[in-house]
C-alpha cells in the first residue's frame, strides 16, 4: 500500500484483481464506481439479505448480485471487462465499510474526522496479511451497516425485522443459476475439480447447486 501524503490518495495492491482492458472499462473504474455502488446498496432485496439473512453466503451479493448489476448497467462491455468493473466496485465498497469499522473502533491515536477514514483504510490494509479479491468477495459488504443499525434500533425491534426478512425464501433465478454455473467452470479450471454439493465451504456448495440446476434444466 502506498500513500501520497500531499493529497491523501491511497494506492493499494490487491492480489488477483482483474484489470480493465478497454478504454471504457478503465473510465468506469476511475469515474463511475460510486454510481455502481449506489445501485447495489439501494437494491431492496440485496440490502435486506445483507443485513438480516443469517444464512447468507457473502459471494451471493458480491459476485452474483453485483455481477448482475454491472452486466445490466454496462451491457456493451465484454464479460472480462464486466468482471473487472465488478471487482473494482466491490473492492471499493468493502474498503469503505471496513475502513469505517476500523476508524470508529480506533481509540489509540484518536484521529481527526478529516483523516479517520484514511486511517481506517490503512489499518484494514495492514491488518490483512494476504489482501486478495477472493477475501474481499468473502466479506458481507453490509456488515458494518448492520452494526450501525443495531445501535439505532431496540433489540426487540431488530429481532422482529430480522425474523420477517429471514422468513422470505430466496430461490435462484435462471440468471443466477447460469452465473453460478460459469463460476463453477472457473472453479474447476483453477482447482482441477468441480464444486462439491457437500463441501464445507458454503460458496462452493452454492456454485455446485447452481451448476447442477443448470445441467438439469430445472430453471
Amino acid at each position: 500500500m502506498g500513500v501520497r501524503e500531499d493529497s491523501g490518495q491511497l494506492q493499494i495492491e490487491i492480489k488477483g484483481l482483474a484489470e480493465p482492458k478497454s478504454h471504457e472499462a478503465r473510465r468506469i473504474c476511475q469515474e463511475d464506481l460510486n454510481e455502481v455502488i449506489a445501485t447495489i446498496i439501494q437494491d431492496k432485496t440485496t440490502l435486506e439479505r445483507g443485513l438480516f439473512d443469517e444464512e447468507l453466503v457473502p459471494e451471493e451479493l458480491t459476485q452474483l448480485r453485483m455481477g448482475k448489476i454491472v452486466r445490466e448497467r454496462y451491457p456493451d462491455l465484454d464479460s472480462e471487462d464486466q468482471e473487472a468493473v465488478r471487482q473494482h466496485a466491490i473492492a471499493a465498497l468493502t474498503f469503505i465499510q471496513q475502513a469505517k469499522q476500523f476508524a470508529t473502533g480506533w481509540n489509540t491515536l484518536d484521529p481527526s474526522p478529516n483523516t479517520a477514514l484514511i486511517d481506517g483504510v490503512r489499518r484494514f490494509a495492514m491488518d490483512v496479511r494476504d489482501l486478495d479479491i477472493d477475501l474481499i468477495d468473502h466479506i458481507n459488504p453490509f456488515g458494518e451497516a448492520y452494526a450501525i443499525l443495531a445501535k439505532s434500533m431496540s433489540e426487540e425491534r431488530l429481532r422482529q425485522v430480522a425474523a420477517v426478512i429471514s422468513g422470505k425464501r430466496v430461490n435462484l433465478s435462471p440468471d443466477e443459476a447460469k452465473d453460478l454455473a460459469v463460476r463453477a467452470l472457473q472453479f474447476k479450471r483453477e482447482r482441477g475439480r468441480v464444486p462439491a454439493l457437500d463441501a464445507q465451504d458454503p460458496w462452493e456448495r452454492r456454485m455446485a447447486e447452481g451448476a447442477s440446476l443448470q445441467e438439469r434444466g430445472a430453471l
